[in-house]
This record gives structure tokens, C-alpha cells and sequence, in this order.
């Protein structure tokens, strides 16, 4: 057995946001690592993610009831995959790699039934952050559960460099689609979802209205629309839906910030003469989706057909940096947290 250090670093909520989150919100703390309790797992950390969902579990933001608040001065947790260290829980060695939901952390005990492992072969280690993991999780079930995608739609996905977004509007190319549209806040993005990701058409909403750009990638309107971002966004698709149009309502990250009510959308009475269908979720609530979305997936991720960008962000340091960033766009991608002691024996995660 490796020697453990007789501390780990640890990112703790200090204070909760009002508006955007500040650095001084976090306090980076050391906690003391101990062999693990029975049935329990000591695992080291190699990556941890950052993710908007979190804002809302910061503090008292409405409609986050689905998760508990983040408690003041205890570490913040979120998925993470490690390698395990010391294990005292039958069906776990050292030197397995697993995904669990210790992040925010250098090193995490966690009770072995919250640990799942993972193969790396052919596929890196990030990839169950991103492209396999919750994100992943979040388009399939959005696209295909949610909003019931069938061959032939055309597809509208806002904030689509995102990691979801990304994902989502792929899935659907690769499913059958007729056209993918993608918005992005760059032009660099852009350029990415159309070269890289194979979107039929993507513009930059930071150019123009949303409404007026959607209209030109897609005069003849959409079927389905895939949420990250809400506001301007949601009001464009609902304009642009055909009837029967289906939106799944994924996520608003426009919004996690604001201390007041959005106005709108102002359009939302044409949801009723179009017989749209409009339903959030929660992708929690689909985890028995997991088996079909790893045996539809996965070979696509092996194969290089699924593709996928990350911001690695370098030291358990940067933790609250990435955070905020996320909120300014500064990521393509997932954005995940790189620890000092990189994991070994992975392949390199689609860039």
C-alpha cells in the first residue's frame, strides 16, 4: 500500500451567492485522510467536474428543489473519477478506477456501493465525466426520452459548444436527423460545431437576435429543440417550432445568476395553437436509462464518430475558477478540473 498523507485539500462552500458566485465564496481547506471505514473506498482523485447545475445547490435558487443546498463550511461534492487507493469493501483492489460523487477534493472515502468502475480501455478517463458520463447521460435522455427525436427532424440545440449541447446535436446527426442547427458564443464555436461536430448550420448569438439567425439557418422551422439556455433562446425556438414540435428542457443557463424573474419568453401562447410538447428534466430521474445509453454510445466514443472537447483546468487550485467560468463561457466542452497527479494508462480524451 501506496503512503497516504496525513491531509487533502478540500473546496468548501464559506458563503452563499447572491447573483454570481465570487472567488471568496469558496475556501480551499485541508481535511484529514484516514484508512476507510468498512465497506468504504479511499480513492485519490485524478479529475473532478464543475457543472451549472451546481449554482442552484449554492444557494436558494427556485426550482432546484430536486437537490438539497450545498451546507455552509462543509466540502462541495460532485462526480470525480480516481483511482482507488486503499479499499475495504469486497469486489474493489488498489488501482481501480472508478467514477463517484467525492469531487471538490484530493482525496475522497466513499461507501463502495457509490463507486462505479470504469474501463479505460480505449476510452480515457475524462471521458466518464463528459461524454459517457452525466453529460452524456443528460443529451441522450433529452433528446430520445424527453423529447422522443425521430429520423427526420430538424434540430435546434442552444448553447451547443457545451458539453451537453455538443453531445446532443451529435446524437442527433448521427440518429438521423434531417438538419442540426447549434448556437454558440463565438465564432471560433461555430466554426467547431460545423467542422468538428458535423452541425448542418450553427451562428453566433452574440451577433445578432437569436430569433432572426435561427430563421435563416432554418426557414422552414424545427421539430425539435434541445434547451441548455433558456431567455432569448426558448422564445426564438418557440418561434421557429412547426406544429407538434417537441422541446426538451435540459437547462437555463442564462439564468442561474439572475436575482429576478426572466420576462418571458413573451411568445409562450404560441405553444398552445402549435400543440408544442415542452417537458424538463432531471437527468437523475433516468438512470435506468444507463445500460441502453452505454450500448449505444460507447462504440460511437470508441470509434471516433462521437466527438467531444474538454477545458482541463490544471490544480484542485482552479476549482471555483473553472466554476465561474463556465457562467462567462470560457469552456468548449466539458470543463473538469485536472488534480496535481494525473492518471496513467488512459487514452487521450478527444480534443
Amino acid at each position: 500500500m501506496s503512503v497516504l498523507p496525513a491531509t487533502s485539500r478540500a473546496w468548501h462552500l464559506v458563503s452563499r451567492p447572491h447573483g454570481t458566485p465570487r472567488p471568496e465564496d469558496f475556501a480551499l481547506r485541508e481535511t484529514p485522510v484516514g484508512a476507510p471505514a468498512a465497506g468504504h473506498l479511499l480513492i485519490r482523485n485524478h479529475y473532478f467536474s464543475v457543472d451549472p447545475y451546481m449554482r442552484g445547490r449554492m444557494g436558494d435558487t427556485p426550482g432546484y428543489a430536486y437537490f438539497p443546498p450545498y451546507a455552509l463550511d462543509e466540502a462541495l461534492v460532485g462526480h470525480a473519477v480516481g483511482e482507488v487507493v486503499v479499499s475495504n469493501a469486497a469486489g474493489f483492489a488498489p488501482g481501480d478506477h472508478v467514477l463517484h460523487f467525492g469531487g471538490w477534493r484530493e482525496y475522497a472515502e466513499v461507501p463502495s456501493g457509490e463507486a462505479t468502475p470504469v474501463d479505460t480501455d480505449g476510452i480515457p478517463l475524462t471521458a466518464y465525466l463528459s461524454v459517457l458520463g452525466m453529460t452524456g447521460l443528460s443529451a441522450y435522455t433529452g433528446l430520445f426520452e424527453i423529447a422522443s427525436f425521430r429520423k427526420g427532424d430538424v434540430v435546434f440545440v442552444s448553447g451547443a459548444a457545451g458539453a451537453v449541447g455538443g453531445q446532443a446535436g451529435q446524437l442527433a446527426r448521427l440518429s438521423g436527423a434531417r438538419r442540426v442547427i447549434g448556437s454558440a458564443g463565438t465564432d471560433e464555436k461555430v466554426r467547431m460545431l460545423v467542422e468538428e461536430f458535423g452541425f448542418d448550420a450553427a451562428f453566433n448569438y452574440r451577433a445578432g437576435s437569436v430569433s432572426d439567425q435561427l430563421r435563416q439557418a432554418a426557414p422552414e422551422g424545427i421539430d425539435l429543440y434541445f434547451d441548455t439556455v433558456g431567455g432569448d433562446h426558448l422564445e426564438a425556438a418557440i418561434g421557429a417550432l412547426r406544429e407538434h414540435g417537441r422541446v426538451a428542457l435540459c437547462g437555463a443557463i442564462a439564468q442561474y445568476n439572475d436575482v429576478e424573474p426572466p420576462p418571458g419568453p413573451r411568445n409562450l401562447a404560441q405553444a398552445i395553437g402549435k400543440r408544442l410538447t415542452m417537458r424538463g428534466m432531471i437527468v437523475t430521474d433516468h438512470q435506468d436509462l444507463l445500460p441502453r445509453f452505454m450500448a449505444d454510445v460507447a462504440p460511437w466514443v470508441r470509434s471516433g464518430e462521437l466527438v467531444w472537447r474538454e477545458t482541463v483546468a490544471e490544480g484542485i487550485e482552479k476549482g471555483p475558477e473553472a466554476f465561474l467560468g463556465l457562467f462567462r463561457g470560457d469552456n468548449t466542452g466539458k470543463m473538469i478540473v485536472r488534480l496535481d497527479h494525473p492518471a496513467t494508462g488512459a487514452a487521450s480524451p478527444s480534443r
